[in-house]
């Protein structure tokens, strides 16, 4: 990519960008070096790489990425024997201990099934050095401070120098403690110069404690004096001190070594840590301009679906839908200035160089970018005084550049092309250069005032006009891409609304041609035609979303309903059946009671009428109904046709048959509803003469009616979570026993987020995967408790 290019469209405001998410000084020097790729492979992978982080992210909130450091100087001059100081030995030890909290981290992640192959891939090459990281800790604390415990001989010679610093303090306090010393001190304290304990003594007591002078006040009435007492001593305590270093300087030498040893291991340790700041500082960006990954292709195909452009904020820019590169590869945008023609030029350049670079873009899931060989953008007044040259120069400068380099692979971007010169030959220029790109087969978006570009829209086959929205009403642009829809000049109602004359307004419309007059009136009916339908057409998909959602409710609900009545039904039989049961015992009892009697007391009762009364209580026991699978399996004799009344054994409904769909499967249509029944499954009552409909169920109003399933594509995440949280509430108190929730394939987050939600919903009894006919993956069953 042309560094111009990356400078017009502002990427490197984007790498500033990035360098605030980055941990460590090896994250931010691959940004730093970041640029797009042009190899379709490699942006594949490194928008894969980004999307898993967005997803660890989302579902651990944060990553084990500090206490690194770019150790590589210090272990490249410890592998040629040279001495690392105690902090330089701190940085690897803490290095080497990030790496492994990472691939800790990492493996947690797969053992919770995780899907991050690629970030499993890098913890991988991960080396465990965990002995060298115990060695420096051992020896060195957090402050770089060598430790007593780094070896018996230092603690040894530490614990001397404290004995002798004792000494040596104890005898200065006795010296300064005496009555003579008040007046010869300027203070009564013990100090330290070159090393060496001290007191301060007045210039004209110099002499009274002999010994060494190391120092002197600025003002020199005071000297810092060594006392002859304790000369010895001070001798004594610099040679322990003297033995400290040396042992200090062996321990470091020993880990120097040690760490030179381990110098391919570390290599690619910090190789693997600055890939990790990396991809998760990409990832934190990209969660933070709320970007989503895009479907990247290499036919030059562009799908941006409220794409917004990344500079500007959230809650000022405009999102528009933007294609390119399947029916038409260029598009002319039309319109006056401040318009947006310019930012939404600079959207899709700079959202093509972010894909390219493996970063998120900030449009919906489902977006599309093409991997292009060369971008080109000639943007803005480049007017360069120290070459002499105006602006339409200094553009025809950057214009003969790209067509000296353009190809089928290229995305050009064209500002107020062929500005800056007479309307009428910019007109004709603006229109051979593009004929002259379109030719070499590249996508190309054009912005311009020349009103001659309309028609250039619709005379060439692959080209279409684009306009910005302009609000008339309110005198201001509404930022709204319309494609298909050239701009037209606001000129007069502009000037009408903001006062001019009407007499001067006219006389300036007779100025104008017929031609202009009904080319402008034209585009005014195209754009309200436009409008008007794009507002049917978004009724027209509402009213089928409903349609489509309240038929498949009514079959859902058409089937629990009779599901629910056969088990009220047969909950009801053997309630009955245990009644009589029960009447039929005390009946037993009451007989044979009878008979007792009979025998004892020579009662007139027969044997042969209580067998009859016994009959008719057995007779008054309900009847079981017939095993509904094995009316099921009974297969019908009778040649069904088209027509035909028949009974629905599964739901024991009449209905009749409309059309067969296959050997042996019928379309039944049952009151308002139409489902696919298996022959087997129909009983044949008549052929039906009058056709009797009558409803089956009844839905409440549309404000109260609650879905039996939630469709959640294309939804983000955050905004997902909300609606799967109200519906889950909507649903229980509808009083569902089960529901449906439509989260998509796609890359699995949306599902992972719902289920983890549903996981922890306290009304949730069990969640599963829809049937192979039910939606399979990209459908959650709930079932409530």
């Amino acid at each position: 990519m042309q560094q111009r290019v990356l400078k017009v469209l502002e990427f490197y405001k984007i790498k500033d960008q990035l360098m605030d998410f980055a941990s460590s000084s090896l994250g931010r020097d691959k940004v730093s070096k970041l640029t797009p790729s042009t190899d379709f492979e490699r942006v594949v992978k490194m928008q894969e790489e980004t999307d898993e982080g967005v997803k660890v992210l989302r579902l651990k909130g944060n990553v084990p990425l500090g206490g690194i450091f770019d150790i590589r100087p210090q272990v490249k001059r410890a592998s040629i024997g040279s001495i690392l100081s105690p902090q330089e030995l701190n940085q690897v030890s803490t290095t080497i201990h990030a790496s492994r909290q990472m691939k800790k981290f990492i493996e947690a992640l797969v053992e919770e099934e995780i899907e991050i192959p690629l970030l499993v891939q890098y913890a991988d090459r991960i080396i465990i050095l965990k002995e060298l990281e115990q060695a420096i800790r051992n020896a060195i604390d957090d402050n770089g401070e060598v430790l007593d415990s780094a070896s018996e001989t230092l603690r040894s010679l530490r614990n001397q120098i404290r004995t002798k610093e004792a000494r040596v303090r104890e005898r200065l306090e006795s010296m300064i403690r005496s009555s003579s010393a008040q007046k010869m001190l300027s203070d009564a304290i013990v100090t330290i110069r070159n090393d060496r304990f001290v007191i301060p003594v007045k210039q004209e007591y110099r002499g009274h404690y002999g010994g060494i002078i190391h120092d002197q006040s600025s003002s020199g009435q005071t000297l810092f004096i060594e006392p002859q007492a304790i000369v010895q001593l001070n001798n004594e305590l610099q040679s322990i001190r003297v033995k400290e270093q040396q042992e200090i300087e062996r321990i470091l030498v020993e880990l120097s070594g040690l760490t030179g040893e381990h110098y391919n291991e570390l290599e690619v340790i910090v190789d693997v840590l600055a890939e990790f700041d990396f991809l998760f500082t990409k990832a934190r960006y990209a969660q933070k301009i709320k970007a989503s990954k895009p479907k990247m292709n290499n036919q030059g195909k562009i799908k941006l679906y409220k794409a917004r452009h990344p500079l500007i904020p959230i809650d000022e820019v405009v999102a528009n839908d933007i294609v390119l590169g399947e029916d038409f590869t260029t598009i002319v945008i039309t319109g006056p200035n401040t318009g947006g023609k310019t930012v939404t030029l600079k959207t899709v350049g700079l959202c093509t160089l972010m894909a390219q670079a493996g970063l998120q873009i900030p449009a919906l899931d489902g977006s599309e970018l093409a991997v292009f060989g060369a971008v080109y953008a000639d943007i803005g007044d480049e007017q360069s005084i120290e070459q002499s040259l105006s602006t339409f120069s200094s553009h025809m400068v950057n214009i003969v550049d790209i067509l000296n380099s353009v190809s089928f692979d290229s995305l050009v971007l064209f500002d107020e092309l062929g500005a800056g010169t007479d309307p009428q030959e910019g007109a004709a220029l603006a229109i051979s250069i593009l004929d002259e790109v379109y030719k070499r087969g590249a996508r190309v978006i054009a912005t311009t005032h020349y009103p001659e570009l309309k028609a250039y829209g619709y005379n060439r086959e692959g080209v279409i006009n684009a306009s910005v929205e302009f609000d008339i009403e309110t005198l201001t642009p509404t930022y709204k891409l319309l494609i298909g829809v050239p701009g037209r000049s606001n000129a007069f109602e502009i000037s009408k609304r903001l006062g001019l004359k009407e007499n001067v307004i006219q006389t300036a419309r007779a100025h104008v041609s017929a031609e202009s007059n009904q080319v402008e009136s034209m585009i005014a009916s195209i754009e309200e035609s436009k409008w008007e339908a794009e507002k049917e057409l978004d009724e027209a998909n509402d009213l089928l979303k409903q349609a489509e959602r309240l038929h498949r409710d009514l079959q859902k609900q058409m089937i629990e309903f009779y599901e629910q009545k056969d088990k009220m039904k047969e909950k009801a039989k053997e309630k009955a059946t245990k009644i009589v049961d029960q009447a039929k015992q005390e009946a037993e009892e009451i007989i044979s009671e009878l008979r007792r009697l009979r025998i004892e007391k020579n009662a007139d009762v027969k044997e042969h009428e209580l067998i009859e009364a016994r009959k008719r209580l057995n007779e008054a026991a309900p009847k079981q109904s017939t095993n509904k699978k094995s009316v099921l399996q009974k297969e019908s004799k009778h040649h069904f046709s088209p027509g035909d009344e028949v009974k629905v054994l599964t739901f024991d409904q009449k209905g009749h048959l409309v059309e067969k769909v296959s050997d042996h499967e019928w379309q039944v249509q049952i009151g308002i509803l139409k489902m696919k029944v298996q022959e087997k499954d129909l009983e044949y009552m008549k052929s039906a003469k009058v056709k009797e409909t009558r409803p089956i169920a009844t839905v409440k109003g549309k404000d109260f009616h609650v879905s039996l399933e939630l469709d959640l594509r294309g939804e983000r995440f955050e905004d997902a979570l909300l609606k799967v949280e109200k519906y889950i509430d909507d649903a229980l108190l509808a009083g569902y026993p089960r529901v449906s929730i439509i989260h998509g394939k796609g890359t699995g987050a949306l599902r992972q987020g719902v289920q983890e939600y549903l996981r922890n919903h306290r009304s949730v009894k069990n969640i599963r995967f829809g049937a192979a006919t039910e939606g399979g993956t990209g459908v959650t069953i709930v079932e409530f408790k």
